[in-house]
């Protein structure tokens, strides 16, 4: 039985170190496609390379998605996240510090260490798990009517927003949504953590677009003969321009949390309230009414004072 738990750790182990190994390709991959878009429309106005760059990625993210499905590999969102992030450090500690003063630089790398401590700890740190010490748990399971139940047990797991998440395979206190960026579900636990990490996020984004553009500033100042250092520049501009639209989406993201928290709701709380109105709109008003006082009050407990 020992050896039989070994070798299991063993393979999975392996699984995800090939996993990781696709996800630092893709990464790769993605990085020096974007290169391209200054490399060939160098003479564009900045909004087209932005508009390209944005197109660029979403074609790259669906080949890889094809690639991966055509050769039955699978891989590593977290690990996705993390080697982004590396690349782009790298780059910036190999290239474009050049360009910034010591402070900004030592405020940057100061901001990447604790994304990636952050990213850790995220990733390692209990959402909120519910064990199986309640008897009626199985109750409350995804697709359900979210367990409105004449049981008070049942009733009190609900109110304490306690979701079943079908990825981990697990009852998760205060389940907001789980997160394939992170690997983990983001619940009660977590999600102060997952709001402090998309703040660091978009600072640390917003600081390199800074950096960069500093450093793209100056090299276009430079003698241009020295062609061999175009990639350079390329390169400097495509991570900009990627650090861009990760701002752009996660801003938005951030934002819905923000109103998430400001009117108490979730956004498995959110999903769900829209899929019973839909449900609701071919029921009787009778009906239809019942439902909603029943269905709304598990949905939007009411906000604390």
């Amino acid at each position: 039985m020992v050896i039989v738990n070994e070798q299991r750790k063993l393979s999975a182990s392996l699984s995800l170190i090939f996993r990781c190994k696709i996800s630092c390709i893709f990464v790769l991959l993605t990085q020096f496609t974007l290169s391209l878009v200054p490399r060939f429309f160098a003479a564009s106005p900045f909004i087209v390379q932005f508009a390209l760059s944005g197109l660029v990625l979403l074609l790259v993210q669906t080949l890889c998605g094809w690639c991966r499905r055509l050769l039955g590999v699978r891989a590593s969102a977290p690990a996705f996240v993390f080697f982004n992030i590396l690349f782009i450090w790298g780059f910036y500690i190999a290239v474009v510090r050049q360009a910034v003063s010591s402070l900004i630089g030592g405020l940057f790398n100061i901001e990447v260490a604790m994304i990636i401590i952050g990213l850790c700890s995220i990733m390692s740190k209990d959402p909120g798990l519910i064990t199986n010490e309640f008897p009626h748990l199985d109750k409350l399971v995804e697709g359900s009517e979210l367990g409105v139940d004449p049981d008070n047990e049942v009733n009190s797991l609900s109110r304490k927003r306690v979701r079943y998440c079908k990825i981990c395979k697990a009852h998760v206190e205060g389940f907001d949504h789980h997160c394939p960026a992170f690997g983990n579900c983001i619940g009660q636990n977590n999600y102060f953590l997952f709001i402090v990490l998309l703040v660091g996020f978009l600072a640390t984004e917003a600081s390199y677009v800074a950096c960069s553009a500093q450093f793209v500033g100056k090299s276009q100042n430079f003698d241009k003969s020295q062609s061999e250092n175009d990639w350079v520049v390329n390169l400097a501009t495509s991570t900009m321009l990627f650090s861009i639209l990760q701002l752009l989406w996660q801003a938005v993201f951030f934002m819905w949390h923000i109103y998430c928290v400001c009117f108490n709701v979730r956004t498995d709380e959110w999903e769900s309230w829209k899929l019973v109105q839909k449900d609701l709109a071919h029921l009787k008003p009778t009906v239809a009414l019942h439902q909603v006082q029943v269905t709304f009050a598990d949905l939007a407990p009411p906000i604390s004072k």
